[in-house]
């Protein structure tokens, strides 16, 4: 079907605008989801950003999105919009490798509740991204699946463990995606590829269906070209589901109508740490976040500035936690298959092995220490700024994976630790043309509230609008 949206490239399309030119006859969903397969076709072979691409049932669904529109059936904004999902996640009869060669062959019998809830919203499912092995890492460096590569230097890593995540979308690959965050997984891909990541509150999204890399700290969470479709992606599968053991009944807000407020930030105190997230890192990254603050303080945000004394140390404990549930769950594993695990990871899960109960006591009664401190901080519609990351993309030649980890976690994993939402909204390019975010954490269910204030960061700049060098 011609249509007049095909004078678009992909990367124009976002969630919001693509479902309303749907529902206006100017763009049809099948059209939308050949074009961005006739991409992946094109692309994925320099990017890697994909594993399994499921075309001809995307395909299917993009008909039946189509057919249901001329019925005049509406199922929602997600309805005929190409979606990827990280390869944690189970769609019943795909594989899911969770990037390891031990799931290879792995076929989900059932759907997870992620997947569950976007068939229900209509949405084309386009295959499952690339990411670190088991979700241990930060590179998407995959030692069985080959590295995965930032669209803006395809020799330069996009992140992880969501690298797929983050590069398709950034490349024009999908409208939408879906990643987990256990210590800065969907932030830091997002920041490295100039994307939006949100990781909501720990237990706002159910893990069930996702394979796990640690009980304590998993988020589920979406990936997006803008806020407002992060909004989006996040109202389809927020909620309770009494299945998940980690999934909380608490109250769903209208994200997508609190991301559309323009009354400004009059009102609003964000708060800034002196120390820790300022003191370290690359200059050029650490000076975006500063000049990001200094636009939210234009827009009329009461800007307070506070240190935050010890809290360099959850970093440390967030990864306590983290390799110790990992080392319990891949226990068989290191048991029977050590040698089908890569180098990196399984160096970390010895780690997590060598962790004594003692060790895991002391993170777990941080963890309430700090969420308790945190919250009392973040009362009364303030967030918490930070640079997302300390540094931008790494170069794939030479990456040390384990130093990376250590690095680039440095400044999310504390919120994973804490359970906090928190989102990376892009804030500018350093001198090498590489991306970089800003981190933007909430109280306990205050998505709604970290989504208004990078809504409005985001319509004050013009950084989501640059195509990255390899994009459709």
């Amino acid at each position: 079907m011609a249509s007049r949206g095909e004078r678009y490239t992909l990367r124009d399309w976002t969630i919001e605008s693509a479902g309303a030119a749907f529902r206006r006859a100017e763009l049809s969903p099948l059209a939308l989801t050949e074009m961005t397969l006739a991409a992946i076709e094109e692309l994925n072979p320099q990017l890697n950003a994909y594993l399994t691409v499921t075309a001809e049932s995307a395909l299917a669904e993009a008909r039946a999105a189509e057919a249901a529109f001329k019925r005049g059936e509406d199922r929602g904004p997600l309805q005929g919009i190409p979606i990827g999902l990280k390869d944690l996640y189970d769609v019943a009869g795909v594989r899911t490798t969770a990037g390891s060669i031990i799931l290879a062959d792995n076929i989900a019998a059932a759907d997870s509740a992620v997947t569950e809830r976007l068939r229900a919203g209509g949405a084309v499912l386009l295959g499952k991204l690339h990411l670190h092995e088991w979700a241990t890492g930060v590179t998407s460096i995959n030692p069985h699946f080959g590295p995965c590569r930032n669209p803006w230097d395809p020799g330069r890593i996009p992140g992880g463990s969501s690298g797929g995540s983050a590069a398709a979308l950034a490349a024009g690959l999908c409208l939408g995606s879906y990643g987990t965050d256990t210590g800065g997984s969907i932030r830091i891909p997002a920041a490295l590829c100039g994307v939006v990541g949100l990781k909501p509150t720990r237990g706002r999204v159910s893990l069930r269906g996702v394979v796990p890399l640690s009980w304590s700290l998993d988020h589920a969470g979406p990936l997006a070209r803008s806020v407002r479709d992060a909004a989006i992606l996040l109202q389809a599968v927020a909620g309770y589901d009494p299945d998940d053991p980690g999934s909380i009944d608490w109250p769903v807000d209208d994200y997508v109508r609190a991301g559309a407020r323009e009354q400004g930030l009059a009102g609003l105190r964000v708060v800034v740490p002196d120390n820790y997230f300022f003191e370290t890192g690359e200059a050029g990254v650490i000076g975006l976040a500063a000049e990001a603050i200094r636009v939210l303080a234009r827009l009329g945000a009461r800007v307070e500035h506070v240190r935050l004394p010890g809290i360099e140390e959850l970093s440390t404990l967030s990864t306590t936690m983290n390799l110790s549930d990992a080392a319990t769950y891949h226990a068989e594993h290191l048991r029977a298959r050590p040698d089908d695990i890569g180098t990196d990871v399984l160096a970390r899960y010895r780690i997590g092995q060598a962790k004594s109960g003692t060790d895991y006591a002391e993170a777990r009664q941080q963890q309430r220490i700090w969420r308790r401190r945190l919250e009392r901080l973040l009362e009364g519609g303030t967030v918490l700024a930070t640079p997302a990351t300390p540094l931008a993309a790494l170069p794939i030649e030479n990456s040390e994976a384990l130093e990376a980890a250590r690095r680039l976690t440095s400044f999310s994993a504390p919120f994973n630790l804490t359970g906090l939402p928190a989102i990376s909204v892009p804030c500018g390019f350093t001198g090498d043309g590489l991306p970089a975010g800003l981190q933007l954490v909430g109280r306990p269910w205050a998505e709604a509230l970290v989504l208004q204030v990078a809504d409005q960061y985001e319509r004050a700049t013009e950084w989501r609008q640059a195509r990255p060098r390899l994009a459709r």
